[in-house]
């Protein structure tokens, strides 16, 4: 039996609006289940959209440069084998109420997820405005995105129901707006339907060249409706500092800036930090004139991946504690069972022995795996660690779940197939999202100590580096050579203090120096 297949985008975790970066087929081609057939690129990896079955492609909805979310039809297969067929998982979402009695519609918030209690940053209105379909009205910022909420229909705003930093979830009036009675004429496709989902502010919104870096205006921190304005008033926002929360770009800022005022600086939400300074521009310099060069531009990932680490350095407040491990008897232990299961074709890692030694350290300093959030501190009940992995492509961060119920051994061999992943580009989302403590490793390398940078919403990073022998005299008066292994934990000030940090260092140390202690 023969049948069309819509393949769609799967779930493909928190994040929308993803690129396609290759299309791997085209009308014609013939492919066999589990088949690649297009390349995403997210903030944080490669990640391919398989085929469902066997078949011949009949047509492609997409092509590069489209930006897709889950649910975005990709193409239609062709004479699938309907037994075969595993159709991919797409979840209907609710549209958001609108109603229009009398002529008066409410706007409500859509379908955001399952985010619930988020905070009104802007309200991009005021009442007696008029507004056309899909202009912003109110932003939102989740804990991991900003959001603008758009018109579904053209009006004029009349009651604005929330104010800034009021909470609301999917649902929730946020204003009215007179339509088609009110003289306000409605377009007969948007009358019926819901709001159009947020766009999440990483998305820029198509325009013809500006002349300014585009990589530097995708990368600032301004929401979808203040980028249009940007973008309409040929405005840099690479060459702007908001006035904002966090130092959010406004549109107040784009106004001023564009009208020839200084760019505005942002109120530091770190005490101390930048608040007040004229921060000089940076310098432009031809650096062709003193010797030869090569331009040679950076991944997605590096250039995401650099403004995330920026705005963790700037916003978290870092004290990062050194302290050495003595891994002399951990290290004989290792390599003896790597002998005893080697025909497994797993190898243990020192890693995977800090991994169930951060877990312990965790469970007995909880403060370390939690996350704030506004006035309170969430501690997690789940231990699920991120390890640095180097890629050809960048920096990621694979996450073993739920390490805590999983042997050294099981947990060297997901983290050499979470690496191999990772190498490849193939990391799905899922596969590094929500940890709650990353190590970041350099023994393959060298070094002895450095400050790794919190990985937010994280508080605290555990780095090490390569392991070297030391003589030590413990007691004062014997000496004996010894194997250590250098610690590096940063810790978020706001959490932690110099006591704790230190604390947890020497429970990891004492853990690996003797893991069974673990037992205790």
């Amino acid at each position: 039996m023969s049948q069309t297949v819509e393949v769609k985008v799967p779930d493909i975790g928190n994040f929308t609006d993803v690129p396609i970066i290759e299309v791997l087929v085209k009308p014609g081609d013939t492919v066999k289940a589990e088949d690649p057939l297009i390349t995403l690129e997210s903030d944080k990896a490669t990640m391919e959209v398989p085929s469902p079955a066997a078949g011949i492609v009949r047509e492609i909805k997409v092509q590069v440069g489209d930006k897709v979310s889950e649910g975005t039809l990709v193409l239609l297969l062709a004479n699938a084998d309907a037994a075969a067929t595993q159709p991919i998982l797409t979840i209907a979402t609710a549209p958001a109420p609108v109603s229009a009695p009398g002529g008066v519609a409410e706007v409500r918030v859509p379908d955001i997820g399952d985010f619930k209690d988020v905070p009104v940053i802007e309200i991009l209105v005021k009442p007696g405005d008029t507004v056309k379909a899909e202009d912003a009205l109110i932003t939102l910022e989740s804990d991991k995105a900003t959001m603008d909420v758009p018109a579904p229909l053209g009006g004029v705003v009349g009651e604005i129901k929330v104010q800034v930093g009021e909470k609301v979830s999917e649902g929730t009036i946020l204003l009215t707006l007179a339509t088609g009675a009110a003289g306000v004429a409605i377009p007969p496709a948007v009358a019926s339907v819901a709001p159009a989902a947020p766009t999440l502010a990483a998305s820029a919104v198509a325009a013809p060249s500006t002349g300014f870096d585009e990589a530097v205006f995708k990368l600032a921190y301004a929401g979808p409706g203040v980028r249009k304005l940007a973008r309409k008033l040929g405005v840099d926002l690479g060459k702007i500092r908001g006035s904002g929360n966090n130092g959010r770009i406004l549109k107040e800022d784009v106004e001023s800036f564009a009208k020839g005022g200084a760019a505005a600086v942002a109120p530091s939400a770190v005490a101390g930090a930048g608040a007040g300074l004229d921060l000089l521009p940076w310098p432009q310099v031809d650096f062709s004139k003193f010797g030869p060069v090569e331009s040679k531009p950076r991944s997605r990932i590096k250039k995401i991946s650099a403004a995330n680490l920026h705005r963790n350095w700037v916003m978290i407040p870092h004290v990062t504690n050194h302290d050495e491990a003595d891994i002399t008897d951990l290290e004989a232990f290792r390599v003896q069972l790597n002998k005893e299961i080697e025909k497994s074709g797993v190898k243990v890692s020192m890693l995977s022995f800090m991994i169930k030694a951060a877990v312990a350290t965790l469970q007995k300093f909880p403060e370390f795996n939690a996350s704030l959030d506004g006035d309170n501190l969430i501690l997690k009940q789940y231990y699920h660690i991120g390890f640095a992995a180097d890629t050809p492509n960048g920096l990621v961060v694979p996450v073993i779940r739920d390490a805590d119920k999983k042997g050294v051994v099981e947990i060297a061999r997901e983290m050499g197939e979470l690496a191999k992943l990772a190498r490849e580009g193939k990391l799905k989302p899922d596969q590094m999202q929500g940890g709650t403590f990353t190590i970041s490793s350099l023994g393959g390398i060298g070094g002895t100590y450095f400050t790794p940078i919190i990985n937010a919403p994280e508080v605290a990073i555990m780095g090490v580096c390569r392991s070297y022998w030391k003589q030590v005299s413990p007691d004062g008066q014997q000496s004996a050579w010894r194997f250590i292994l250098p610690l590096s934990l940063s810790w978020d000030h706001r959490v932690v203090d110099g006591a704790g940090a230190a604390r947890f260092n020497v429970h990891f140390a004492n853990l690996l120096a003797d893991m069974r202690r673990i037992l205790i």
